[in-house]
């Protein structure tokens, strides 16, 4: 197998972009628990809270980890497809390609949230997994049939405000239009009248229909990164700075509208996708200077490789009960000394889950859907 890292000519590749989706999944995998046991530690409260997801509105560190994912796969659109289409291979091979990734990446999320378990009745069709390849797929769909850049800004514009529409104006029966809440939210409405087995927040998922439709703008957010990125007009500073204003501008425009028109990951609604889109492009801008310009790159080893296996440690840490390995080899460790100890025992889970990565890396493992 060969690795997804992205080419940028002959001789360099865009390594940032594994080392930011490394960064990505560590805190799922891991550097949550540490963080959280570092914040209570020092008193630092505000980091632990970091590591949780808000209840409903508001936003927190946690909050961007499933978004920014989207948005890196929307940055490797343009290499994967754009350059495809630049050598003249057909859309509808092209099209074939996504297909099988979105399908591949449905049926992994259903046995990721149980399915062979047994209760057949009870089975969630919604998650993050299909949520990631059903918003890879539309927008790889708008990328291959649109003719230029500016068509795919139409799409991701109209989308954002589209979605705003529906989600503020279009009534739900018996609730009324613009009522933001579990239960009220058009989310919910159609999550329950069409969305077959058990929503993820009981009366909405997270995941669910409506929820692709916003998913689909932040992927193509990553795509307009992309577009810059792989663009030869530009020198790298001015990609940065074009990168770093647009990341500004949506966060800003996301907060101002926050008091409004609540910024909401559950709902994903189009406040929560402008200030996590913002801090994408930021991250991406941030990455990039430091690893493909400045070349700064040995720190980010650890998160690459990490990156370069994320949906295969995804799964990995939620079917193997990697704390009990951790216990087996450093169970003794919180026994004898304490809080320390308890530090030891979360380095070890870390080191456990990357030594394996590492094993993949070095054998030119990668699992690619």
């Amino acid at each position: 197998m060969k690795s997804n890292a992205i080419r940028l000519d002959k001789n360099e590749r865009l390594l940032s972009l594994d080392a930011l989706r490394g960064f990505d999944m560590f805190w799922i995998t891991g550097g949550s628990m540490l963080a959280i046991f570092i914040g209570e530690e020092t008193g630092f409260d505000w980091l632990a809270q970091q590591m949780h997801h808000v209840k409903w509105a508001g936003l927190r560190m946690y909050d961007l980890i499933f978004p920014l994912f989207m948005f890196i796969a929307g940055v490797a659109i343009p290499y994967a497809l754009i350059s495809k289409l630049e050598k003249s291979i057909p859309q509808k091979v092209l099209l074939g390609k996504v297909t099988k990734r979105m399908l591949i990446l449905v049926v992994l999320g259903i046995l990721y949230n149980g399915a062979l378990s047994g209760d057949l009745t009870n089975i969630r069709y919604a998650s993050v997994l299909g949520q990631i390849g059903l918003a890879y797929f539309f927008a790889s769909v708008i990328v291959i049939y649109t003719k230029s850049f500016r068509s795919r800004l139409y799409w991701l514009v109209g989308m954002l405000i589209g979605y705003a529409f529906i989600q503020l104006f279009v009534p739900v029966p018996g609730v009324g239009a613009g009522v933001l809440t579990p239960e009220g939210c058009i989310n919910g409405y159609i999550d329950r009248m069409l969305l077959p087995g058990r929503l993820h927040g009981g009366v909405f998922d997270p995941e669910g229909l409506l929820c692709i439709v916003s998913a689909t703008g932040i992927t193509l957010m990553g795509s307009v990164a992309g577009h810059f990125l792989r663009g030869q007009n530009r020198t790298p500073w001015q990609k940065i700075s074009l990168l770093s204003i647009i990341g500004i501008a949506l966060l800003v425009v996301g907060l101002l509208l926050h008091p409004v028109y609540p910024i909401i990951k559950s709902a994903w609604t189009t406040s929560f996708n402008l200030a996590a889109g913002g801090i994408s492009f930021l991250l991406m801008a941030l990455f990039y200077m430091i690893i493909d310009v400045l070349k700064w790159q040995k720190w980010s080893f650890y998160f690459r490789v990490i990156g370069m296996n994320s949906i295969f440690v995804y799964l990995f840490v939620h079917f193997i009960d990697v704390s009990q390995l951790t216990g087996f080899l450093f169970g003794w460790a919180p026994e004898i000394l304490g809080d320390f100890g308890q530090l030891i025992w979360i380095v070890g889970w870390l080191a456990i889950v990357w030594s394996i990565l590492y094993y993949m890396y070095r054998k030119q493992i990668f699992l690619r859907v």
